[in-house]
């Protein structure tokens, strides 16, 4: 099972797009997701701060800022 995790802030816009665009997708393709707040978390706010939304698929970092539909789909449609 493919595993999306969707770091995020709260307050952040591209945040909720992200998220909402995961969830979209989750109906047409198999995959977990889970959503974390990176706020609180020193170590993951100094890696990721500045990227989030951070896309992580299977643990491994996948896309910043926005979701590429297109190349999400293709990750979790394999």
């Amino acid at each position: 099972m493919i595993h999306v995790l969707i770091y995020s802030r709260h307050g952040c816009h591209l945040c909720e797009v992200a998220e909402n665009t995961a969830k979209e997708l989750q109906s047409e393709y198999s995959y977990q997701l889970s959503v974390e707040s990176i706020d609180g978390d020193p170590e993951v706010e100094k890696e990721f701060g500045e990227k989030v939304p951070v896309i992580m698929i299977n643990g491994q970092p996948h896309d910043y800022w926005r979701v590429d539909r297109a190349r999400f789909i293709a990750a979790v449609s394999n």
